[in-house]
């Protein structure tokens, strides 16, 4: 679905990122993990287009995307979360989820159709008319996810998903998540929330000082020295 080889970034003569390579499969949820300044938010911008890498490959669906923008990326299948709230406050959540299918339904009853479906599957219903500004945390970033997948991408990536979530609704978005990953969807996710992160994930990479530090499965890598001391602190529980 995505796979990055060899990506590299420099800022002022500083490398930023340093050969980074990952595969997101299809249907799988993968995590990219690091403490801050480790080359994370960089490696993301340049997997979406918004950031061109001064070297390395991009590929998405087998195509190579590396000197694609992100409007084209998108047509291709890939959706991206930003990590801020990026919909206008004054905007209804019925209104958000139709104003990106406009442009993708022609036929009104079918947009119709597709915005009650999504609106139920994020638990959003009784609040479909409401303002975006009036919304909890929770609910605006179920309402940013749900107008992110609208439109059925093959990938997503997501920054910081968690981001302004109430703790207790934390596990409310991750498995709405896991739902879009077992429908096919693709998935790669970036949160400072690391161990919420490890219990959702089915693989992660962790980054360090613009590298690949390790990688492998939650239980590997929560068992694995070296991303003890440089990320998790010590070994966590999932």
């Amino acid at each position: 679905m995505l796979t990055a080889r060899n990506l590299v970034k420099s800022f002022d003569g500083m490398r930023i990122v340093e050969n980074i390579s990952l595969h997101v499969g299809e249907g799988e949820i993968v995590g990219l993990l690091g403490p801050n300044g480790a080359g994370k938010s960089t490696t993301f911008k340049m997997l979406t287009g918004i950031m061109a890498p001064d070297s390395g490959q991009i590929f998405l669906n087998g195509i190579d995307a590396t000197s694609m923008p992100f409007h084209h990326r998108a047509r291709h299948g890939l959706a991206y979360l930003p990590q801020g709230s990026f919909l206008p406050r004054s905007l209804s959540v019925a209104d958000a989820l139709g104003m990106v299918l406009e442009t993708r339904m022609a036929g009104r009853s079918e947009r119709q159709r597709h915005i009650a479906s999504l609106l139920a599957d994020f638990e959003l219903t009784d609040v479909c008319h409401n303002r975006i500004g009036t919304l909890s945390g929770g609910q605006r970033r179920r309402c940013e996810i749900a107008v992110c997948v609208a439109c059925a991408p093959v990938i997503a990536l997501f920054d910081e998903p968690f981001a302004g979530v109430d703790p207790r609704n934390i596990g409310t978005v991750a498995a709405l998540l896991r739902d879009l990953a077992d429908r096919g969807m693709s998935v790669l996710i970036t949160d400072h929330s690391a161990v919420d992160l490890l219990r959702l994930v089915d693989r992660a990479y962790v980054v360090e000082a613009g590298s690949v530090l390790a990688q492998g499965t939650p239980e590997d890598l929560v068992d694995n020295p070296d991303v003890q001391q440089a990320y998790l602190g010590g070994r966590v529980v999932l």
